[in-house]
């Protein structure tokens, strides 16, 4: 069973994406919130245990003022919130989902989970970016330079996959170039970033299973999907169809995980402490991408 348990979960992944890609954008928005929104943030729910106890009020407190002005940002002028926060996302997709061994992968990576979206669906990603809130006049720009930067990014990363036999990145950057940009993003950003994150953090804190794993951070997960859902429903009110709700309510949560935890993680754990020296995490994370 625990061999099969991770099959299943990749099949009903992968069942759910091909229906919700043949189906209305509010599908697909809601596959999307459901695979980032909920299963996606289970890597970051571990950002708090990670930190050193004696840091942890002054993480606490610039954690949720970030997450406040992340959201009044993205409340007041979405139209700049949204490609600060791509451009945010794509340096930490980089850092994170590549060792430094490879500087070309890693920035391959950032490039391609953020844009590649747009190279074979520049249309539907222009409509998924006016909703969201870019203004109209700068979209066709933005979506022309993100589908030739993630269309070259993409090309990169099926050669180090093919070359690697790198079965994950073939499978997330194919998922990413295909699939319509929503359900796209989201099955790469679980196949490439999340998933493996998720074990890597699972190993750091020493638990044997991820239903250990999520035992342990079971509340701030929980925390973390109510407060997505409340930012949703106030930003309703602005647009309708849910997509800019499910931008910000993201946004506000991943821009702390992105610019606050880093910083935090640079102290080095101390012995029978949750985390690991940092020598140690790269050997993990050099593991777990493999």
């Amino acid at each position: 069973m625990t061999r099969r348990a991770p099959a299943l979960g990749w099949g009903l992944l992968l069942a759910g994406a091909l229906v919700a890609s043949f189906c209305v954008l509010t599908v697909q928005l809601a596959f999307a919130a459901l695979a980032v929104g909920v299963v996606g943030m289970a890597h970051g729910a571990s950002d708090l245990a990670i930190v050193e106890h004696r840091r942890r009020p002054a993480f606490l407190m610039l954690y949720v003022s970030a997450l406040f002005v992340c959201l009044m940002w993205w409340i007041v002028d979405p139209a700049i919130a949204l490609p600060a926060f791509l451009l945010a996302s794509a340096v930490h997709f980089g850092l994170e989902d590549a060792p430094a061994s490879r500087p070309f992968e890693r920035i391959a990576r950032g490039i391609s989970l953020v844009a590649t979206p747009a190279t074979l669906h520049a249309a539907s990603l222009a409509r998924i970016l006016d909703l969201a809130g870019v203004r109209e006049s700068g979209a066709p720009a933005m979506v022309s330079i993100l589908a030739v930067a993630g269309g070259v990014a993409a090309a990169c990363l099926v050669i180090i996959g093919a070359a690697r036999h790198d079965r994950r990145l073939l499978a997330g950057t194919t998922a990413l170039l295909i699939l319509p940009p929503l359900v796209g993003f989201s099955v790469g950003f679980l196949v490439l970033h999340a998933v493996p994150q998720t074990k890597e953090r699972r190993d750091r804190l020493r638990c044997v299973t991820t239903i250990m794993y999520l035992r342990a951070t079971g509340p701030i997960l929980v925390l973390a999907v109510l407060l997505v859902g409340i930012v949703g429903g106030v930003l309703l009110r602005w647009d309708p169809s849910g997509v800019r709700s499910l931008f910000a309510g993201v946004a506000a949560l991943a821009m702390p995980h992105l610019l606050v935890t880093p910083y935090f993680d640079r102290v080095v754990g101390r012995p029978g402490s949750m985390g690991l020296p940092r020598a140690h995490r790269d050997v993990v994370r050099a593991h777990v991408l493999e």
